[in-house]
């Protein structure tokens, strides 16, 4: 694979002739005091083209101490200067002129079908453009272009706003010490090392079944002691952790999952899309194997779970190229919009539904579709070991109830699972006995668009226009096609969504057609990998900074992609969220001021198009160096950057890539020249032994 060269540039001498009506004693003074300014010049060029910090001299100040005019005709020392401005002058033509040449001949995307975006002189440009970027990046000074350190070995797993040891010392407690709290100055600014022994995960499908041991924080006893079914499927071998679907464990969850599908009323599993479900929220979910197991049946399940210093359910989950995030139950509301999933299920996910006093499961109810089902296993629901034990028999009873009181019908109860499904009507909650469960929020207290609020001990989604029960839904992949009157829901037309469908086709064959040859260049086939096929399977988890209507996802599922995209909507940005959730995608909101809630090394591709312009128009709430570095802890080595923004911010961001390490190439665009792209990857820097 080519990269970019990075090349010093010859510095540019700014000299004067001398004056012939100078004495020769005044003459000499001036020669010197040029050859001092010159060699000031030869360190930092560009400087010399804008600035002049020479110290005055005699000729330079009348008498009164007050500088005089250094333009006035007639006096030697106005010619001098003159000669040197038109000097710099010329110079800075020079510059300009070779700069916009040169973009000229940088590469380009065309917004046309052919693809020819690879041209023989490609490395010429590139390296051309390089070494003007070179040019550009000596105005900074030294202190602008120093490289970012690497942070300490015991950060390897580090990610700001979660800090249990600090909730702890600010009196958090009974599980609240795990929840996320941005501190001022929690992040660090630093550049996180993967593990000693790191390897690159394998490619997908094999990398959902094997994962590398020392890509995660796990013991063996981790292993070999975890309580859950999910859990309890995995087998340490030597350098692996292995979900292997021919271990005998694995028909646990296959017997599980055709169990609720039989609950639900259904023949098995592969039903669910027929019954409207299609998302999936798995509170607590092992290691992800529900999830991998009815990914092949187009169910979209993402894991959520506790920050974990070791053993991470999360790290886990995402390392075998399923979607997972760190949430939490225990204080505040999940970051999606009311009613965003068709099926929330707890498998033994440690949260105790009857505490504080139903709002877990209030909060259930919010992010809960109509017509949707919660369904619960645990040893609480069991009947026989309830009947010998009061108080699980109480807690049980709460839960049971309250359900009720949410307008929950109670489905099924086998051994120890139980299914619910959330009402489909309104009319339900007023039929109601008088004070009997939570009452319904108010406007006021009925956010769509929460961001880590206080749990809420009243019925949310009730005013939404979204309240649509998921039978009456299309069901996938018809889902992911809005209708107009949907789209009317979110002041759009079905024009703009086709356009926006229609531009990213394009633009994902033009990445695609970018980045195959790079990747498969530099590993054709890396050790334990199958032959590949490119360029199917060369990406797996994919984040999307600022998701919009979701075409990203849509351009990549549409191309058969094998990925899977965490769509992330910028809280300063268009509240487009529930758009893609209704569309049958994942998605979140977040402030990228902090830091995403996730592991570091989980992404392999981050996009950002317009985030740059969207966060400027904040008057940048913070620096685009702390996105960058927050980026870099979420990539994964070897995985790619994507950014497409306006020009000048792209050559902004072009100069931060050097402090990262990154390799930049910078773009064209050939149907709009106010836009460029940046594309990136993050070297694969190992950790030295100390």
């Amino acid at each position: 694979m080519s990269r970019p060269l990075h090349r010093g540039v010859p510095a540019i001498r700014v000299t004067s002739s001398s004056n012939g009506l100078l004495d020769s004693q005044v003459k000499e003074q001036i020669e010197k005091e040029e050859l001092d300014r010159n060699q000031s010049s030869h360190r930092f060029p560009f400087w010399s083209l804008f600035s002049d910090n020479s110290p005055l001299t005699k000729y330079d100040a009348t008498d009164n101490g007050f500088a005089s005019d250094p333009f006035i005709v007639g006096t030697p020392r106005s010619r001098h200067r003159l000669t040197i401005l038109l000097l710099k002058s010329s110079l800075v033509v020079i510059v300009i002129l070779a700069l916009t040449g040169s973009f000229w001949w940088t590469l380009s995307i065309s917004t046309s079908s052919r693809g020819h975006i690879f041209h023989s002189s490609r490395r010429l440009q590139e390296q051309l453009v390089s070494d003007l970027w070179d040019i550009g990046e000596l105005s900074f000074g030294t202190s602008r272009m120093k490289e970012i350190e690497f942070c300490p070995g015991e950060l390897e797993n580090y990610i700001p706003c979660f800090n249990v040891s600090e909730n702890l010392d600010s009196g958090f407690s009974d599980g609240n010490e795990y929840d996320r709290v941005c501190r001022q100055g929690s992040r660090q600014n630093c550049l996180v090392l993967p593990p000693m022994n790191y390897k690159i995960p394998l490619r997908w499908p094999t990398g959902r079944y094997i994962i590398w041991v020392a890509n995660v924080k796990i013991t063996g006893q981790e292993v070999f002691t975890s309580g859950s079914l999910t859990k309890r499927m995995m087998m340490l071998e030597e350098e692996q952790i292995s979900f292997r679907s021919a271990s005998l464990m694995f028909d646990g969850v296959e017997d599980y999952s055709h169990q609720i599908a039989e609950m639900i009323g259904l023949r098995n599993e592969s039903n669910f899309i027929q019954a409207g479900i299609r998302t999936i929220l798995d509170i607590g979910c092992g290691y992800g194997s529900f999830g991998a197991h009815l990914f092949s049946e187009q169910i979209l399940t993402i894991c959520i779970a506790n920050y974990e210093s070791s053993g991470s359910q999360v790290q886990l989950t995402l390392e075998r190229g399923l979607p997972a995030m760190i949430g939490s139950f225990s204080s505040k509301q999940l970051p999606h919009p009311s009613l965003s999933f068709d099926l929330l299920h707890c498998a033994r996910c440690g949260i105790d539904w009857d505490k504080n006093d139903g709002s877990f499961l209030i909060e259930v109810d919010r992010v809960l579709r109509p017509g949707g089902y919660f369904v619960w296993t645990s040893p609480l629901i069991n009947v026989q070991s309830s009947l010998r034990n009061k108080e699980k028999q109480k807690r049980w009873n709460f839960v049971r109830d309250f359900a009720e009181n949410l307008c929950w019908e109670l489905m099924s109860q086998q051994d120890e699972t139980v299914v619910w499904k959330k009402t489909s009507k309104k009319t339900c909650y007023n039929s109601r006995i008088s004070g009997s469960g939570p009452s319904i929020c108010s406007k006021v207290q009925d956010v769509e668009f929460p961001y880590y609020r206080p749990l809420q001990n009243c019925i949310g989604g009730m005013h939404s226009r979204r309240w649509v029960p998921i039978e009456e839904r299309a069901t996938w992949p018809s889902r992911s096609n809005l209708n107009p009157s949907e789209l009317a829901l979110y002041g759009l037309h079905l024009d703009e969504l086709n356009e926006d469908t229609a531009n990213y086709r394009i633009i994902v064959r033009n990445y695609w057609s970018l980045l195959s040859p790079l990747i498969f260049s530099d590993h054709p086939k890396r050790p334990g990998d199958e032959d590949p096929s490119p360029p199917y399977n060369m990406l797996r988890n994919v984040l999307d900074m600022n998701a919009r209507y979701g075409g990203l996802n849509a351009a990549l599922l549409e191309a058969r992609k094998s990925v899977w995209v965490m769509n992330v909507v910028p809280t300063t940005g268009p509240k487009y969220l529930p758009l893609i959730l209704d569309r049958g995608y994942f998605g979140v909101l977040h402030d990228w001021c902090e830091a995403f809630p996730t592991y570091p090394r989980t992404y392999d591709m981050v996009h950002a198009e317009g985030l740059l312009s969207l966060e400027s128009s904040q008057h940048w709430r913070c620096t685009m160096l702390d996105i960058f570095t927050e980026i870099d802890r979420m990539l994964r080595p070897e995985g790619w950057i994507i950014i497409r923004d306006a020009a000048l911010l792209i050559d902004s961001a072009r100069v931060l890539t050097r402090r990262l390490k990154w390799e930049a190439r910078v773009i064209e665009i050939e149907s709009n020249n106010d836009e460029r792209l940046l594309i990136c990857q993050k070297p694969f820097f190992k950790r030295q032994p100390s």
